[in-house]
């Protein structure tokens, strides 16, 4: 997935060219141009295509609105694999970072990579008590788990056969 060109460089009071846009946004030409296509209003009609800020800025921020992709309860978003997941065995562990709120950190079942999830401390009893009533094939993503990384036993709280 590409990354997305950042709204806030875009000044609301002030009209621009394709190549004004694409310069604002390090972005290509073409890629202005696609977005004109897809429905960015433009104004003129002969000679050089003008935006107007305001509307470039919106339709940039319904673009970034479309591409989130909120996690499903219970669900990490693995960065490797790129989807939302639950944690391995259904296990996670809450590191503070402020007095209200931190992170959760668990493993993707899937690549074993660390996974973080931010939440509110209050929330945290919550969110545990949906991964137990889940009922995952836990088992079976400790073992995958234990099977790539046996070096982690100690951080899972298994024993080396």
């Amino acid at each position: 997935m590409a990354k997305l060109p950042n709204h806030r460089l875009v000044k609301i009071h002030r009209s621009y060219t394709v190549e004004d846009v694409a310069r604002c946004l390090a972005v290509h030409k073409n890629t202005v141009r696609r977005w004109i296509k897809a429905g960015l209003p433009t104004v003129g009609g002969r000679g050089k295509t003008l935006i107007l800020g305001s509307q470039l800025r919106s339709f940039l921020e319904a673009r970034r609105k479309d591409a989130k992709r909120p996690c499903p309860p219970g669900h990490f978003y693995c960065l490797k694999c790129q989807v939302p997941r639950p944690p391995a065995a259904a296990m996670t562990e809450y590191v503070p970072i402020t007095p209200t709120s931190g992170n959760l950190k668990a493993l993707c079942p899937e690549c074993t990579s660390v996974m973080f999830r931010r939440i509110k401390e209050i929330d945290q009893a919550r969110f545990c008590a949906e991964l137990a009533n889940r009922g995952t094939a836990g088992a079976s993503a400790l073992r995958r788990v234990h099977r790539l990384l046996p070096d982690c036993s100690l951080l899972i709280g298994l024993r080396r056969p």
